[in-house]
């Protein structure tokens, strides 16, 4: 049998921090990485080629809204999500079941699957662990997450206790339905809230169930940062060393170096993007406001170092004046700016690891952010 063309490997670690890289037919995917969120089939504000140019080697769609509009049926009857968008790397889908549970309306959960209504136009649909896979295999998706049942937090220990194991009752029949897909995966989400004892049965569970890689999820939900990571030092002992481990919806640039300390190799969120289109900007030198007045006549660049255009060579004044007068053009800057910064987040992260001073460019980076924000003080 040949070796499935879909794998991880682990090249350095620097305490719990990895670096390394996912295999797949179409291309290498480098970790720590941050996958870019195009939700409807686009990175909003941005071309495929910017995209990649900024050093992504994947970016996410979303099972939920595309099998609302355009639909999965048309979208493999045009050739699938990798054509339909132009982006010709790896493509991750969520299962749609976070949207479910927080975007529709009158949604019913039973064993079976999840009845819910569009929040787009009230047409009643269903979604089961069966039908998730079906779709996600329509879109052609590189990586695909099992459906699970996301619990609002707070929630009462019976609640967050219930849906896990119906999410992992949910993980076998995804397995099942994904069944032997060389050069393409299937990942498990280790659910329980904030319960340390329900986290730890959920990943050892899920491993069982011997899945090409680990999602945790459920978490970057407004509970504080803390807790976030301490979850994530109770799970990371019971995922294999061997697989990659996907930190859902996180998050800002301090949580993913949080999370990258804590041996968290894949990270999405809308935050860089939505940020840009609401003139918030992120920097070496921390966050900067756009729509503050204090920019009006200011005309030095978001970071004269960077290697994006966007921050290097548009003065702050000029997109202060974008962000007031709502142009799209500010949108657009805003949101290249953003990703590029991210993106040289986890670039930086993989040479600290590879190097052993994972610890110091943490620091170095944290003191930048810190520094700016005393100056503006």
């Amino acid at each position: 049998m040949s070796p499935d063309p879909f794998r991880f490997s682990l090249h350095a670690q620097d305490g719990t921090a990895r670096a390394g890289e996912i295999a797949t037919p179409r291309g290498t995917i480098r970790t720590p990485a941050f996958m870019p969120v195009g939700t409807a089939a686009t990175v909003k504000a941005m071309y495929p080629g910017q995209v990649r140019e900024l050093g992504a080697d994947i970016v996410l769609g979303n099972t939920y809204h595309l099998m609302l509009r355009p639909g999965p049926e048309r979208m493999a009857r045009l050739g699938g999500l990798h054509r339909f968008m132009n982006w010709d790397g790896p493509i991750l889908t969520d299962s749609g079941g976070f949207q479910v549970m927080s975007l529709s309306a009158l949604r019913k959960i039973d064993e079976d699957g999840v009845t819910f209504r569009s929040h787009v136009d009230g047409t009643a649909h269903r979604m089961s662990p069966e039908r998730s896979i079906e779709i996600q295999g329509l879109l052609g998706s590189d990586i695909q997450m099992q459906l699970d049942e996301c619990v609002r937090l707070p929630a009462e220990r019976a609640a967050v206790e219930k849906a896990m194991h119906l999410s992992l009752r949910w993980a076998e029949r995804c397995r099942v339905a994904f069944g032997e897909q060389p050069g393409r995966a299937l990942f498990g989400i280790v659910q329980g809230g904030t319960d340390p004892d329900l986290r730890v049965e959920s990943a050892r569970e899920l491993v069982n169930l011997d899945l090409k890689g680990y999602a945790v999820g459920g978490l970057a939900v407004g509970e504080p940062q803390a807790v976030m990571l301490a979850m994530i030092e109770t799970v990371e002992p019971h995922l294999p060393r061997d697989k990659p481990r996907y930190l859902m919806g996180v998050g800002t640039p301090d949580d993913i170096l949080g999370a990258v300390a804590r041996g968290i190799d894949m990270f999405d969120c809308v935050m860089p993007t939505r940020a840009g289109r609401h003139g918030l900007a992120y920097t070496r030198h921390g966050r900067v406001n756009l729509r503050n007045a204090r920019h009006a006549e200011d005309t030095e660049p978001l970071d004269a170092a960077s290697s994006c255009p966007a921050a290097r060579d548009y003065a702050r004044a000029y997109l202060h004046h974008l962000v007031r007068t709502n142009e799209i053009l500010g949108m657009m800057l805003l949101t290249w700016n953003n990703l590029a910064y991210y993106q040289d987040l986890v670039a930086g992260a993989r040479a600290a690891i590879r190097d052993g001073r994972f610890a110091e460019y943490c620091a170095r980076t944290r003191e930048g952010w810190a520094r700016a924000e005393r100056a503006a003080a």
